[in-house]
C-alpha cells in the first residue's frame, strides 16, 4: 500500500496518517506525508519507522504552490511509483465577514488552500496512477469537504464557500477519472475534535475525536464511497439542511453563533 496525504502535521491529517500506520504496520507500506511544518512531519515519520515499522516519506511545503507539490509527487513516484490512495486533506479555516475589507485576504487564501490545495495535490499524480490502474492497481483519490459546504452558515462565508466549491469540484472529478477507473471519495466531516475546532466558542453537536473519525474515513475509503458525511447523525443532518427553504433558514441562521473573525487554525 502506498498513501499520500497532505494536511499531515495534526488534526484530522495526522489522525489518518496514524490510522493508516496502525493498519498496515510491518507490511511495507509507504506514507508520503505533506505539511507546512517540519519538525511536525520529522516526529510523525520517527513515530510511523519506531512503533509502526512503515517508511515514510516527508514533504515540507505550503499546498498553494503547486509547483512544490509537482517535485513532491515527482519525488513519490520515482522512489515508490504511484501512490494507490491520494488524500487531500490539507484545510484553514476563519471567520470573515465581507464587510471588511481587512478579510478579502482571509477570504483570499481560504479559497486557495481549500479548493486550489486540492487541484495541486492531484494534478501531478493523475497520470502516473490512470497507468496504474491500467495495470491492474488501485488507485483512489480522496478529498475532504465538510458539511459547512451544504449550506453557508453565517461568519463563515469563506470557508462555506470553499468547502461548496471543494465538493462541486469533487464529484466533477469522479466522473472523470471513472474512465481511468481512478476511484474518487469526497468525506464531509461534521465537527471532529482538532485544533481547528479547539478555537470555537459554541455549542459543536455530534462532535467526533480525531483518531474516531480516522478509523471511519479510513473505512469509507476502503469501501470507495463516493461521498459521504461523517459522523452519520450529521448526515442525517445534513440531508435535512438540503430542504429548509431559504426563508426558514434565513430566519434559524441570523441567531446562530459563528466563528469569530480573527479565529484562524490550519489542519
Amino acid at each position: 500500500m502506498k498513501v499520500f496525504i497532505t494536511g499531515a502535521s495534526s488534526g484530522i491529517g495526522e489522525a489518518l496518517v496514524l490510522e493508516y500506520a496502525r493498519r498496515y504496520q510491518n507490511s511495507g507500506t509507504v506514507i508520503g506525508i505533506v505539511a507546512r511544518r517540519s519538525e511536525h512531519l520529522q516526529n510523525i515519520q520517527s513515530k510511523l519507522h519506531n512503533i509502526y515499522n512503515i517508511q515514510c516519506a516527508i514533504y515540507p511545503l505550503d499546498v498553494r504552490d503547486s509547483s512544490a507539490l509537482s517535485i513532491a509527487a515527482a519525488d513519490f513516484i520515482q522512489h515508490y511509483g504511484a501512490p494507490n490512495i491520494v488524500i487531500a486533506c490539507a484545510g484553514v479555516s476563519r471567520g470573515t465577514l465581507t464587510e471588511h475589507a481587512e478579510d478579502i485576504a482571509a477570504f483570499q487564501a481560504v479559497m486557495d488552500i481549500n479548493v486550489m490545495g486540492l487541484v495541486h495535490t492531484f494534478q501531478p499524480f493523475i497520470e502516473a496512477m490512470r497507468i496504474a490502474a491500467k495495470q491492474g492497481e488501485r488507485a483512489q483519490l480522496v478529498g475532504i469537504g465538510s458539511v459547512a459546504g451544504i449550506r453557508g452558515l453565517p461568519g463563515a462565508g469563506a470557508y462555506s464557500a470553499s468547502k461548496a466549491a471543494a465538493i462541486s469540484y469533487l464529484e466533477s472529478l469522479r466522473v472523470e477519472m471513472a474512465a481511468y477507473n481512478i476511484a474518487v471519495t469526497t468525506i464531509a466531516p461534521g465537527y471532529i475534535r482538532t485544533p481547528m475546532t479547539d478555537i470555537n466558542h459554541y455549542k459543536m453537536p455530534f462532535l467526533m475525536d480525531a483518531n474516531v473519525a480516522a478509523a471511519k474515513f479510513v473505512n469509507a475509503i476502503e469501501h470507495k464511497r463516493r461521498f459521504v458525511v461523517i459522523p452519520w447523525q450529521m448526515g442525517w443532518l445534513a440531508r435535512f439542511m438540503r430542504f429548509v427553504p431559504p426563508i426558514l433558514w434565513d430566519f434559524v441562521m441570523k441567531k446562530a453563533p459563528h466563528k469569530k473573525r480573527l479565529d484562524w487554525d490550519w489542519l
